[in-house]
């Protein structure tokens, strides 16, 4: 299922990320930002814990999420201000990473790294700025459901009907959060009116 925000503060934020103006810090803030706006609506539901702390008063016990159930994971490099974000709330988390290349050629995506923790009866919360083709999302969700997680969310910040549909339609399991739907994918296969490279433009790389 795909969840869209409809927030005019969250419309708001996008059309920062949309500025060229924005430089590499604002644009990391603002991609963190829409994160935690991502992260409360696909919580609102979770599993709660019991959890015992020392307050003013003395020991006493609070409903929690269980933050050490969550992995939240990343495709290297574009989601990394999302994942700082989302364990910035989430502290007992753990985090994931997984780094993927497409041949060329064969136009399969080539795992050169993975550093995920152990996902069996876990909720993977999988970050990711831009769903274009859908392609990269789902060969990560392929890589992930083999290791029989609990759940399956994805947080995104803008993508293309066309390759959610493909996503969702592929996995209709897992919940997918984004911020905003744009139009479409040109011919290039670029989301249209899209906010650029997120990966080149969090860290300043040349194009």
């Amino acid at each position: 299922m795909v969840y869209e925000l409809s927030n005019p503060l969250t419309k708001t934020l996008i059309a920062h990320l949309r500025d060229q103006s924005s430089d590499a810090l604002r644009f990391r803030h603002t991609i963190g930002e829409i994160t935690k706006q991502l992260l409360y609506e696909a919580l609102k539901e979770p599993c709660l814990v019991k959890k015992s702390i020392t307050t003013w008063r003395g020991k006493e016990s609070y409903e929690v999420i269980d933050e050490a159930n969550i992995i939240v994971a990343t495709v290297l490099r574009a989601g990394m201000p999302m994942l700082d974000s989302a364990v910035d709330v989430l502290s007992g988390a753990s985090a994931g990473f997984l780094a993927m290349k497409r041949d060329e050629t064969t136009h399969k995506s080539v795992l050169y790294y993975d550093r995920l923790p152990k996902c069996k009866g876990k909720i993977v919360i999988l970050v990711d700025p831009m769903v274009a083709t859908g392609g990269s999302m789902m060969d990560a969700l392929e890589l992930i459901s083999k290791r029989e997680p609990l759940k399956i969310i994805t947080l995104n910040i803008i993508g293309s009907p066309e390759g959610l549909e493909k996503v969702s339609h592929a996995y209709p399991e897992v919940d997918i959060y984004i911020a905003q739907i744009d139009e479409k994918l040109n011919d290039d296969k670029f989301i249209i009116p899209g906010l650029g490279d997120a990966g080149d433009r969090s860290y300043n790389t040349p194009e």
